[in-house]
């Protein structure tokens, strides 16, 4: 195939930069614990510094794979379909999305909200990031709001955040992996004062697991 007619299918959705494909259990937010299988797609310009998968941030380093051969091997794994990044919203994610509910599976994205909402999902978990923040409309959507908590002024932003989304979004402070030891007691007391907020914890790095 030639490297115009890869591009357009990748612009198209039919084809994505695909970094890696694994069966786990989901470590973090409302769905810890559910065993799942993550796609995560290459490709991402929002540029945290704290990001533990950089290497997922060059799309061009990573194969376009025909969507038909990444839901083949999502259905022989799990109903829980995970879509990561990188930022998965760079890209169209209908025609994927349409292809995996055609086999009855659990959609769930996890995304800083950076560019419009495409696809159709069962669970919208929004991780918003200060350098790129939000499309207004994924506000409305999501449903749970996963802010990272590096330092103690990503508190304040974690409130502007909680002050958009629906009233039924969950919502979860996480400590950066790298600073857990400081933030998680400044979490733990910002919780307890302030009982609309749940800690999330990266337990599948606690349990040693991908």
């Amino acid at each position: 195939m030639l490297k115009d007619e890869v591009l357009d299918l990748v612009n198209k959705g039919l084809m994505l930069p695909l970094m890696e494909e694994f069966y786990t259990i989901q470590g973090e937010g409302f769905h810890k614990g559910t065993a799942a299988y993550f796609i995560r797609i290459g490709g991402c310009d929002v540029g945290c510094h704290w990001c533990d998968v950089k290497e997922s941030w060059n799309a061009d380093t990573h194969p376009p794979t025909a969507i038909e051969s990444i839901v083949e091997n999502a259905a022989t794994y799990s109903d829980t379909i995970v879509i990561t990044g990188g930022e998965p919203l760079t890209w169209d994610m209908g025609p994927l999305t349409s292809a995996l509910k055609s086999k009855n599976l659990q959609i769930h994205i996890e995304t800083s909200g950076a560019y419009p909402l495409t696809g159709n999902w069962d669970w919208i978990c929004l991780s918003p990031k200060k350098n790129k923040l939000p499309e207004t409309e994924i506000y409305e959507r999501a449903h749970e709001l996963k802010v990272i908590v590096y330092n103690k002024h990503d508190l304040i932003f974690a409130e502007e955040q909680a002050a958009k989304v629906n009233e039924d979004c969950i919502l979860y402070l996480q400590p950066e992996w790298s600073v857990r030891d400081k933030v998680t007691p400044l979490i733990v007391d910002y919780v307890m004062a302030h009982p609309k907020w749940k800690v999330s914890l990266q337990t599948h790095k606690y349990l040693n697991i991908p």
